[in-house]
């Protein structure tokens, strides 16, 4: 386990551990009671936060300066500059993070505040108000999901859930996917071999997209839903070779040389699912609900558009895990802690948290919110239902703190299009991973130490 104290890491050796990952690199709604921060100051303060264009609106800024007296200065989320500003000793006082991966890259290399103390004295987030989701920012040294929160998500989906359009599923004249119960893997990929169009050797309409947010992350969890893990107890190194990991690796090349769906060796133009499946070029969309905040503006699209629970493996565990949680983060050299503590409240309790969850564009991150997600038309109510059902197969999978996720999908992008295209077996595919990735691991235990 990594001690919790301890000299400031040098610049040196977070950017040596960080390398491939640095590289790579509305009002709410009545119906819901406010919650009163339990007297942590801030006021007149000035809160940096470094996230990504879009995560908090200018809008909000101000509404965060008139309801809080807290000014917030957003910094553009960059992992070169973010490094350089922890090293340095004057880092962002919170910081955008993914907390299925983010969480224990940090965490182990004591840079992360534990918010334990906070969450304990605060009134607007109470801990059995806690989605299980936000176990991802729980890390005790060894394995995610376990010990002190490190951060919040701010909303999630179950990220191997897929949206489908049912117009294309009647024009190929094929049933729909059952709102409870899961198809298998192999399932659907039939179903996207049957779905998908071609014209004159080009995919006109894709059968279906299944990336997953990162390479690493869908590996990850393709290989829990197949019974194992894709890491070994300390998570210091993969093994792709394991049946169950070489099971989830053969589908996922399988599905990329078929063509079935975009793919390194068959881009989607478009960069990502949500332009592909507005234009109906898209049968089915491995995105989990958020993607119903772009999907029920558009009511003729909305009224043809299903969520379906997560695939999985014929004989494994039923399970439905998130790839994302994005969220903040507090880093321990932050100058201005009990400020930040006020934002963080703010953004995952109060007005941002329940515009975010009346739009669809994520689950809420407290139970307490749930009320306020879409629900007005019977196209959304069936969404809820079937997501509701999906809670109950929720698990926190758990990712390895010596590497990004971005450092895993660089390598894995070097070396899987030979698979793709034919040119070696799995076999010998699973065994390059191997090789790279536990080369990248060993680096990552060794500077954490």
């Amino acid at each position: 386990m990594h001690p919790r104290a301890g000299a400031p890491m040098g610049r040196r050796r977070f950017l040596a551990l960080s390398a491939g990952g640095a590289a790579a690199g509305a009002a709410a709604l009545s119906g819901c009671a406010m919650r009163v921060s339990a007297g942590v100051g801030g006021s007149g303060e000035t809160v940096t936060v470094m996230v990504n264009s879009g995560d908090i609106l200018p809008e909000q800024v101000r509404q965060a300066k008139k309801a809080l007296g807290i000014k917030i200065v957003l910094v553009k989320y960059d992992i070169t500059k973010l490094i350089a500003m922890l090293t340095s000793g004057s880092p962002p006082d919170l910081v955008r993070g993914v907390g299925a991966v983010d969480a224990p890259f940090f965490a182990a290399r004591d840079v992360a505040e534990e918010l334990d103390p906070y969450f304990a004295r605060s009134g607007v987030l109470e801990l059995d108000d806690l989605d299980p989701v936000n176990d991802l920012w729980r890390y005790d040294g060894r394995t995610q999901g376990k010990g002190p929160r490190y951060g919040m998500a701010k909303d999630f989906s179950q990220d191997s859930m897929y949206w489908y359009n049912t117009a294309a599923f009647d024009k190929a004249g094929v049933d729909h996917p059952s709102e409870t119960e899961p198809v298998t893997y192999e399932e659907w990929q039939d179903t996207a071999q049957r779905l998908v169009q071609r014209k004159k050797g080009q995919t006109t309409v894709f059968g279906g997209s299944y990336g997953g947010l990162t390479r690493a992350t869908l590996l990850t969890t393709m290989t829990a839903s197949a019974g194992g893990s894709l890491f070994n107890d300390d998570f210091s190194r993969v093994d792709f070779t394991t049946p169950e990991a070489r099971k989830a690796l053969t589908w996922y090349i399988d599905y990329c040389r078929t063509k079935v769906g975009p793919s390194l060796i068959q881009p989607d133009p478009n960069g990502w699912d949500g332009p592909t499946y507005q234009a109906g070029r898209l049968a089915m969309s491995n995105a989990g609900y958020w993607m119903g905040g772009m999907i029920y503006p558009d009511e003729k699209l909305a009224k043809v558009s299903r969520l379906a629970p997560a695939p999985m493996f014929a004989g494994g565990p039923r399970i439905s895990a998130c790839q994302g949680g994005t969220g903040l983060w507090m880093p321990r050299g932050a100058q201005n802690k009990d400020a930040a503590w006020r934002v963080f409240e703010w953004f995952f309790g109060e007005e941002p948290a329940k515009a975010r969850a009346s739009g669809g564009w994520g689950i809420p991150t407290l139970k307490s919110l749930r009320s306020l997600m879409p629900g007005q038309e019977g196209y959304q109510q069936r969404v809820l239902r079937v997501q509701e059902n999906e809670l109950k197969h929720f698990s926190v999978v758990s990712f390895t703190p010596y590497t990004r996720a971005d450092a895993f999908d660089a390598l894995f992008n070097q070396i899987a299009p030979a698979a793709m295209n034919g040119q070696i077996s799995v076999d010998t595919l699973g065994g390059r991973l191997n090789s790279a990735i536990n080369d990248q691991l060993k680096r990552g235990k060794e500077q954490v130490g």
